[in-house]
């Protein structure tokens, strides 16, 4: 299939896209990596009559900043890079925020990492997938630009439905914020597809955080695949204590999400899923914050 007709603008400058999208307002669609959009427009599920191509900001947009507080991503750093041994180990790994490496390479197949967008992901909202978890399990936020000024936010208000964001008509995506974890903790992802590539059944970004008693202080977790936006559970009074049962925390997050049927798994079988990848994830990230404490 081919996409309707289109205009065309490349811009030099963030300041000449924005001027473009101004003008254009809810007529116009941005073009990073194109992993989501292009399908859309091939398949007419979306049809704009403006589209932005952003790919020629890479002075302004193609950086990983990264400092004690969180990990910037700029809005064309491709997927490929998080996933690279050097950036596991520096600017995500060293950033304590080994969780977004993780989740990365879970993304699809090499060839769609290497050309999509970490932020046109998040942008696009899908609830199957992994960078919408993490950002959400890690309280960060999206950073968004626009001719009248710049705002940042939450992730907890940026996904508003399935293939929804708050991102407003003349806004452009600039970046995603993601904080680094507390001191004393762990983290994990781990999702469950019918083939490699595949959108997940079902997946967690699990968070786990030691006192200096060496219990579990608090736990959290999101989920995909299993609810419009993605689903933020708070397992703490679940696992907290000498003993952590990783089944009840299981239990617990299948009472709050709420999965539907489709050609791909029951709705049953999704919240099944759930409970068993609580406790894979939750065995994995304990683990990891107990060796990041017998590390120090």
């Amino acid at each position: 299939m081919k996409p309707p007709s289109f205009g065309y603008h490349r811009p030099d400058t963030v300041a000449d896209a924005l001027a473009v999208l101004a003008e254009s307002g809810p007529d116009a669609k941005v073009l990073a990596g194109g992993q989501s959009l292009i399908p859309l427009l091939n398949m007419r599920l979306a049809a704009p009559k403006v589209l932005v191509d952003i790919n020629r900001l890479g002075a302004e947009l193609d950086c990983i900043d990264v400092d004690e507080q969180a990990v910037r991503v700029g809005a064309l750093v491709r997927h490929t890079r998080l996933t690279r041994p050097e950036a596991s180990a520096g600017a995500v790994g060293g950033a304590g925020l080994s969780l977004l490496a993780e989740a990365t390479r879970c993304v699809a197949h090499p060839t769609i990492r290497n050309r999509g967008t970490t932020v046109g992901s998040l942008v696009h909202a899908d609830p199957a997938a992994e960078l919408p978890a993490v950002l959400v399990l890690s309280g960060g936020s999206v950073e968004l630009a626009s001719v009248t000024g710049a705002r940042s936010v939450p992730a907890a208000e940026f996904f508003v439905g399935p293939l929804e964001s708050a991102l407003a008509p003349g806004e452009l995506a600039v970046a995603a914020r993601f904080p680094t974890p507390p001191p004393r903790s762990g983290t994990a992802f781990v999702e469950i597809s019918r083939r490699a590539g595949d959108y997940a059944l079902a997946g967690v970004a699990l968070q786990v955080a030691l006192g200096d008693d060496g219990l579990i202080a608090s736990a959290r977790a999101t989920y995909l695949s299993v609810g419009a936006t993605p689903v933020l559970v708070d397992l703490t009074d679940a696992v907290s204590g000498s003993t952590v049962d990783w089944s009840a925390a299981g239990a617990l997050a299948q009472s709050h999400v709420d999965p539907e049927d489709d050609i791909h798994a029951t709705a049953a079988y999704r919240s099944h899923l759930v409970g068993v990848l609580t406790r894979r994830a939750g065995e994995l990230a304990l683990s990891r914050a107990r060796e990041a404490i017998d590390a120090q």
